[in-house]
């Protein structure tokens, strides 16, 4: 896949590295929402994908809205109505696809972190970051708020108190603050950050597919549904699972004592 981002796939495992360098890989003023959109709808529609790393090249993993880009609102160039539309239309779809995506996404957060940067790593499922990584929910500094689903997503991560410091402030965090707030679950040197990210993905592919995904939808269903609905969704997902190949042999290599060879 040419363009914004590439997409490669060694295994089960794909590699989606976001590829403007030069401009620290942005999330707007090109074609990065459909790009995702792409490299998602064909991840859905391949059962060999089993994990999905997500990275930036250069420097930068992502610095969020293109601030040239927002001349043209500043300036007055549109109007209210046209620039909700421009919202939803093109940068509010990413979350909609990327966090909805049923395939365990891990973000390998290179460097830079910014605005809708760091919310794009909230839509993953898990974050590891280089010791070069830095992140900042910095709206408030151009006098916007996030448009791009951040107020939901942060204080799910890093709880509500957290994410209301970084949204106020706007401040800065280095990669050792946040591991301490829970914003990312590891802090590895920046030659060790794709290896660790492919060691992790590739024991998160060598599980049922089938268990990991609807494992996955329970997850990001309890984040706002009620306790009863999801365990009858959990009910439901494990009636399936129960009838799997795979949870067959998963039983039968726990009781041979050997390896299980899981298919998909």
């Amino acid at each position: 896949m040419a363009g914004f981002l590439l997409y490669e796939q060694a295994g089960h495992v794909v590699t989606l590295t976001m590829n403007e360098p030069d401009r620290r890989n942005p999330l707007t003023g090109n074609n990065a929402v459909q790009d995702f959109q792409a490299a998602i709808a064909r991840i859905e529609n391949d059962a060999s994908v089993r994990a999905v790393i997500l990275t930036g090249a250069g420097n930068a993993f992502s610095s969020g809205g293109n601030v040239k880009d927002m001349e043209r609102h500043a300036a007055g160039e549109l109007n209210g109505m046209q620039i909700r539309q421009e919202y939803r239309q093109g940068i509010q779809k990413l979350p909609l696809a990327l966090f909805n995506l049923e395939v365990p996404v891990i973000a390998a957060v290179n460097g830079a972190a910014i605005g809708a940067g760091l919310d794009l790593t909230c839509m993953c499922d898990i974050r590891i970051a280089s010791t070069h990584a830095k992140f900042a929910e910095s709206f408030v500094k151009l006098g916007i708020v996030p448009g791009d689903g951040g107020a939901w997503l942060l204080p799910r991560v890093i709880g509500l108190a957290r994410a209301a410091e970084m949204t106020f402030t706007g401040q800065v965090i280095d990669a050792e603050q946040a591991l301490a707030w829970n914003l990312v679950s590891r802090v590895v040197a920046p030659e060790a950050l794709l290896p660790t990210a492919m060691a992790l993905a590739e024991q998160i592919a060598a599980n049922p597919p089938h268990a990991v995904r609807l494992a996955k939808r329970l997850m990001r269903e309890g984040m706002h549904t009620r306790l009863d609905t999801l365990l009858e969704m959990s009910a439901a997902y494990q009636a399936l699972s129960h009838q799997t190949p795979d949870h067959a042999e998963a039983v039968a290599a726990f009781i041979d004592k050997r390896p299980p060879v899981f298919k998909g």
